[in-house]
């Protein structure tokens, strides 16, 4: 953007202001004069809504600090109304995963869209469910639906094949993309029962309180899906996927296989078929000369096979919230540049 370019000040609303949101605002504000000064950009909070706030807009912008929300402005009802009162010009949407059908997260970013607002989620659910609908009617309505933060947090995997690998041709996927279950699987290695290894992962926040979507394979499922939906332009559902989790692996399995030189990873597959895409997510044994092996607590790894490069490798080591938010800041910049 040039540097003559006259700076525009967006009207933000924040869906979901848990862990992910609350560090966002903290990221945006400490990039504050980044962004006005070699962006062009400068922005306001108009519109925060969570279960526990309710739905706030005031368009002249809401008084956030670190973590303390002003209740001031007023509260309506629905997400439209949220969305007119606020005058929303970006919608950023962290509510919680729905892995039967992406709701009520797809109508939110629904409404931002037909409202004329950009949209941009943490939450897989939506490009699993309604990408294809999100993502035309976004083109309709000259608005940018982004969604960097739903795989490998904020690592540029959906915008590295968007905008800077044109005409690829992608063949097969393959990586670690569940911490929970990578960080389970360490702490057995290390002589944690799998019960001390999940506490482990709960109480570094990494894991929920109920883990059983990590620990049954659904929300590697759902990102191994939402990869095949976006970058293999193939159609796929969660049910399509082989799905097993980590549940069945005893410690004493997962310990020897450590020691012969075969750690467990649960590794998530996609490969293009004559019709196609098959994918699958399931506990495997890999060796330690192969680059998954090597990635062990929260960390996360992803292989492309492609037609011109036969194995682009991308590696996340132990990152955190702000790996998270950083997508969503990432994704802010494209939409109104």
């Amino acid at each position: 953007m040039s540097a003559t370019t006259s700076l525009r000040t967006a009207n933000l609303c924040f869906l979901g202001y848990g862990n992910v949101n609350r560090t966002l605002v903290r990221l945006l504000a400490d990039r504050a004069e980044e962004l006005r000064e070699r962006y062009r950009i400068a922005w306001r909070v108009t519109g925060i809504a969570s279960r526990r706030l309710g739905w706030i807009a005031d368009p002249d912008g809401i008084d956030i600090t670190a973590d303390v929300v002003s209740e001031a402005g007023s509260k309506t009802s629905t997400v439209r109304d949220w969305l007119r009162a606020a005058k929303a010009d970006v919608l950023f949407e962290a509510t919680s995963l729905n892995v039967t059908d992406g709701q009520p997260a797809i109508d939110h970013l629904r409404a931002a869209l037909e409202l004329g607002a950009h949209a941009i989620t943490a939450n897989k659910g939506p490009i699993v469910f309604a990408y294809d609908e999100l993502r035309q009617l976004a083109l309709q309505q000259n608005k940018r639906f982004f969604f960097e933060s739903t795989v490998l947090d904020g690592v540029p995997i959906f915008s590295l094949f968007r905008e800077s690998l044109p005409t690829i041709h992608l063949k097969s996927i393959r990586g670690i993309l569940n911490s929970t279950t990578n960080v389970i699987l360490t702490g057995v290695e290390q002589g944690l029962t799998f019960e001390e290894s999940l506490k482990k992962a709960q109480d570094i926040g990494i894991a929920e309180t109920d883990a059983s979507a990590d620990i049954e394979g659904w929300d590697a499922t759902v990102k191994i899906t939402a990869l095949v939906n976006v970058l293999m332009g193939v159609r796929l559902h969660p049910a399509d996927v082989q799905r097993q989790g980590i549940q069945d692996l005893s410690a004493e399995v997962v310990r020897a296989a450590r020691a012969a030189g075969l750690p467990y990873k649960l590794v998530c597959r996609a490969h293009r078929t004559s019709t196609g895409a098959e994918a699958s997510v399931r506990p495997e044994q890999v060796p330690l000369t192969d680059p998954l092996a090597l990635v062990s607590g929260s960390s996360s790894i992803i292989q492309f096979e492609t037609d011109i490069f036969p194995r682009l490798t991308i590696t996340e080591e132990n990152p955190g919230l702000y790996a998270t938010a950083y997508g969503m800041l990432a994704d802010f910049v494209r939409a109104v540049s």
